[in-house]
């Protein structure tokens, strides 16, 4: 190819790709734009748009733009529902004309122009204002007549600008009751005749400051605020009533919401009057609002209706890290466990292994303590209701002092359940906990010990078993780490999930009673002619542990381990069937 002919193809694409660049990239998006624009009645885009007017049968709607919403001068002041404004002007401003119709009507009444449905004018920010007449339906419902004021030219459009801009007044009207953000809350007052309540949030907990200072349950506040800011207006009943009495907003409760601190704290009220049990609803007004509303009457149940709902409802305040002895006196005795690092161990009255998870029960138990009721804001109330406490729990925390909760029967009935008085010994205050904390809380030495037959049984670690169980004896070795085999009677494969399975039912067995300490009445229990025996060794032969099951009685079955005499009980279920041997051990 000769280079002239190279030069005038280079120059060729040179000039397609600036054609491209100037049609496509730079001209492109306004060629876009105006096709989109193509066809519609008004240029103008909705963020232009001030205020709104809508003229129409028997009323006026006047809206105009506040910050990022609106506010609805006429025919009531309120704020605006942003939504439906915006959903108004958007399909207004996009409307497209499908074809006109008569371009200098001899009479507009013929399409209902002569009194518009509705007569729209939107004001922009130069000031300029635009004005569109809507009419009547065409006779498939389809269309709707209209026109741009001061010119004569009737056209169609979708029908749903009139259905917009004929929608009724409380569709403009926003129905949130408070507008707040939860996270913004600083602080609440609820006023009621009986009563004024007021909370604020401090180190990001509640604090009550009203009627007296006490700690607030922040759970139960936040939940309020939620549910509250969650509510919307229900109805909007009445404007400007000639009395307030039949709603009850002549002596209303009073609730305001504040937000932020200092020179930026914000409040908002809401008047709420008597519940509407036909409605299903609760009268409210806005102060500086002429409007009575009707909301769900859940904003009245949610209502704190007193001091005891919004109070802090822990009874004792634990940190379950800190606790390093947690002692209990109760009518199964006195029992008490000291925690060295993360291990506890019963040292009242005898040191022993203790149960890790009953321990921190214990503790949890006491954590999840809440009030049902108060029946004294202090300590004063201890002498008359827990002079004899039945259950008492101290703990101690590092670095801190001792703690002591007293527990005694109530004999109120709380929900159809059995309560039990509560209080931090010495500070009070004396409160109604569930029943149920009694036999929680109170535990013998039984209850707290290490009730693990095996102690802490590693399954891995055994290397052989050796089973004997109706006359018959069976022994295994582990091959690999999942695998066994026989060894007696004769060689061969073993089932491994049978042996696996004994293994881990030995390590999880607990006892439930010691029947005998030393060993007494072997023959009662049966262990002088065990039904099955089970001895586990490791790899260099030594024994692990030796367990002998004896009688079965009902629920019961009775064991021991051959390294002590000690008898005890244990659930049968937890044992499960006695094997068959050796033929449940074949592979």
């Amino acid at each position: 190819m000769r280079w002239p002919t190279t030069a005038a193809l280079a120059a060729l694409l040179a000039l397609l790709g600036g054609f491209y660049y100037v049609y496509e990239i730079r001209l492109g998006p306004g060629r876009e734009e105006a096709s989109a624009r193509k066809g519609r009645v008004f240029a103008a885009d909705t963020k232009d748009v001030t205020e709104l007017t809508i003229k129409r049968a028997g009323e006026t709607v006047r809206l105009k733009r506040e910050g990022d919403g609106w506010e609805l001068l006429e025919p009531v002041r309120a704020r605006g529902n942003r939504p439906a404004v915006d959903e108004t002007l958007a399909n207004v401003l996009t409307a497209k004309i499908d074809r006109e119709i008569d371009a200098n009507p001899k009479s507009p009444d013929d399409f209902g122009l002569g009194t518009p449905a509705a007569d729209l004018t939107l004001t922009l920010k130069d000031g300029k204002t635009l004005g569109l007449q809507l009419g009547n339906r065409n006779p498939t419902g389809v269309w709707v007549y209209g026109r741009e004021r001061g010119k004569p030219a009737v056209f169609v459009l979708g029908e749903s600008v009139l259905r917009d801009a004929t929608r009724p007044v409380a569709e403009f009207r926003d129905r949130t009751i408070l507008a707040f953000d939860v996270k913004d809350v600083t602080g609440f007052e609820l006023a009621q005749p009986q009563q004024t309540v007021a909370a604020e949030r401090r180190d990001g907990g509640w604090q009550i400051t009203r009627p007296q200072p006490l700690p607030g349950d922040s759970d139960t506040i936040t939940d309020f605020l939620d549910k509250l800011a969650a509510q919307k207006v229900r109805e909007f009943v009445a404007e400007a009533p000639p009395s307030l009495a039949p709603y009850g907003l002549d002596r209303p409760a009073k609730l305001t919401i504040h937000t932020g601190r200092d020179k930026e704290r914000a409040s908002r009220t809401l008047l709420l009057g008597r519940v509407d049990a036909a409605k299903k609803g609760v009268y409210a007004m806005r102060p500086g609002e002429s409007s009575v509303l009707l909301l769900p009457q859940e904003v009245d149940t949610q209502l704190p209706q007193n001091l005891a709902v919004l109070r802090n409802k822990v009874v004792v305040a634990v940190d379950r890290d800190k606790v390093t002895r947690v002692e209990i006196e109760s009518p199964k005795g006195t029992v008490a466990a000291a925690r060295e690092k993360d291990q506890w161990t019963l040292v009242t009255p005898q040191p022993l292994p203790a149960d890790q998870v009953e321990i921190g029960a214990v503790v949890s138990k006491l954590r999840e303590l809440r009030a049902l009721a108060f029946l004294s804001d202090d300590a004063t109330g201890i002498p008359r209701y827990l002079a004899k406490p039945e259950v008492r729990v101290t703990l101690t925390e590092r670095g801190g002092g001792a703690t002591t909760v007293l527990l005694a029967p109530s004999p109120e009935m709380r929900g159809g359940v059995p309560s039990a008085y509560a209080a931090v010994g010495g500070k009070g205050p004396v409160v109604l906990v569930d029943g149920k904390a009694l036999s929680d809380l109170a535990r013998s030495v039984n209850d707290l010990r290490d009730r693990r037959l095996l102690g802490a049984l590693e399954p891995r670690d055994v290397k052989r078993v050796r089973v004997r169980a109706g006359g018959q004896t069976v022994v295994l070795e582990r091959k690999g780490e999942t695998d066994w085999r026989t060894l007696e009677p004769a060689k061969g494969g073993a089932n491994a999930q049978k042996v696996d399975d004994l293994l881990y039912t030995l390590r999880s067995l607990r006892w439930k009673d010691i029947v005998a300490p030393e060993g007494q009445e072997a023959a009662r229990y049966g262990v002088d002619a065990p039904t099955l025996e089970v001895a586990l060794f490791r790899g260099d032969g030594g024994e692990i542990a030796a367990v002998v099951v004896g009688k079965r009685e009902g629920d019961l079955a009775y064991v021991r381990t051959r390294a002590q005499p000690t008898i005890y009980s244990v659930e049968g279920r937890s044992l499960g069937p006695t094997p068959k041997v050796p033929d449940d051990f074949k592979g």
